[in-house]
């Protein structure tokens, strides 16, 4: 009894259609959103963030060169 009533197409139908509606719903409520927006002091904290990275970047640049072995010259003279 219950599932003629589950399969009825007019139940099927109402599913969907309510599947769909809710759907649609989300994607009104989610379109209004402000994403990516940055207030002022995230930039500044994104400014310095890549200013320390450069300046570690540079550091470690440093430290690799020297300590790496020194590559010998072309023409095999030192």
């Amino acid at each position: 009894m219950f599932l003629d009533l589950l399969f009825n197409p007019w139940v099927i139908i109402f599913i969907v259609v309510s599947v769909i509606a809710g759907n649609i719903a989300a994607l009104k409520y989610t379109a209004n959103m402000k994403i990516g927006s940055v207030s002022k002091q995230q930039k500044d904290d994104i400014d310095k963030l890549k200013q320390l990275d450069a300046e570690r970047q540079q550091k470690s640049n440093a430290n690799l060169k020297e300590k790496s072995p020194e590559q010998p010259s072309e023409n095999g003279a030192e």
